[in-house]
């Protein structure tokens, strides 16, 4: 069976084929252009372009797999959270798509769609998620598909948009989070950064901190580099106290890290020293992709979920435990 997937959530138009659980086909038309000026996505320009290259890029995805539209057994989409212009735009054209062709549709969760990116069809509940991107930064208990526990979030900025932002201060481009890992990597010293929320009680996050000690240090004169490195270091070692408080307390060993920061070399490293069971997206499925929905898709058809009803609509804010 092939199962199509689209996700246009935030900046990135992906688009994916997915054959009995294998990814064939992932394709994603990146905005980082169009956005780098303005130091982050704007959300009409982001719309505007998914309008723009969605069919072409869907047509591209079908002719390198060598079907038509015909031969589809499933049609999926991100309806949220996420840019609620970004998101009609994909979540629409695949609900016609589905009405057009009589196939079913299921509209699928943002970060339930990142962790079948990461997650092995042999790998059973329950387990850890931890979803780090530029807008989410979530740690959930995997109690079953469809069934997940929030154990903690961001009180304020995701880790991703940390990364931009910090990157920002810096001058570097975006997305930020490659620039940073890159730029670390080159500095002698590293700058003073202290980690978020250190002897909390629950299991929460926070990143705004680290960039007011950014601009701090920048101003006080230290060097980009040393700057990029402390934060970074400071970053991962939060994400990490945090998920191992998470393993202390559930008694679960077992990891999957999604989203985009877990392209990040440090962060894998971090966690498989940490003597835990870890899973990562293979690559080019950390970011926002097609692929990882109509693996999600899949994966809920092949459990007999049923299909989503063409009259839901898409929502910016959708909480996990819902879906």
């Amino acid at each position: 069976m092939w199962v199509l997937g689209i996700d246009t959530s935030c900046d990135d138009t992906g688009v994916g084929l997915v054959r009995d659980g294998r990814v064939v086909v992932n394709l994603v038309a990146s905005q980082v252009a169009l956005h780098e000026a303005f130091g982050g996505v704007v959300p009409e320009l982001a719309s505007r372009e998914h309008l723009k290259v969605l069919r072409p890029l869907t047509e591209r995805a079908l002719g390198e797999a060598g079907i038509g539209p015909e031969d589809l057994g499933l049609i999926a989409a991100t309806r949220g959270p996420g840019l609620i212009g970004a998101l009609l735009v994909g979540y629409t054209f695949a609900k016609g798509l589905a009405w057009a062709l009589g196939r079913p549709f299921y509209a699928i969760h943002h970060l339930e769609a990142h962790m079948a990116a990461a997650w092995p069809e042999d790998l059973a509940p329950p387990f850890l998620a931890l979803v780090a991107s530029g807008g989410h930064t979530h740690l959930f208990l995997v109690e079953d598909l469809g069934r997940y526990r929030l154990l903690g979030a961001t009180r304020d900025d995701a880790a991703g948009e940390g990364f931009d932002k910090v990157a920002r201060l810096l001058g570097l481009g975006f997305p930020g989070g490659p620039e940073i890992e890159r730029l670390a990597q080159e500095a002698e010293e590293k700058a003073p950064f202290p980690v978020p929320l250190k002897g909390q009680e629950g299991l929460d996050f926070s990143f705004s901190g680290l960039k007011t000690q950014a601009i701090r240090l920048l101003e006080a004169g230290w060097p980009k580099a040393a700057i990029a490195k402390g934060f970074q270091e400071a970053a991962i070692a939060h994400l990490g106290e945090v998920v191992l408080k998470a393993v202390e307390r559930t008694g679960l060993k077992t990891l999957l890290v999604a989203g985009g920061v877990a392209a990040n070399r440090a962060l894998q490293a971090r966690f498989q020293e940490a003597g835990l069971r870890v899973f990562f997206p293979p690559k080019g499925l950390s970011q926002d992709n097609g692929a990882m929905v109509a693996l999600a898709a899949w994966r809920r058809h092949q459990r007999g979920f049923p299909p989503s009803p063409l009259s839901l609509g898409a929502t910016p804010y959708w909480p996990l435990e819902e879906a």
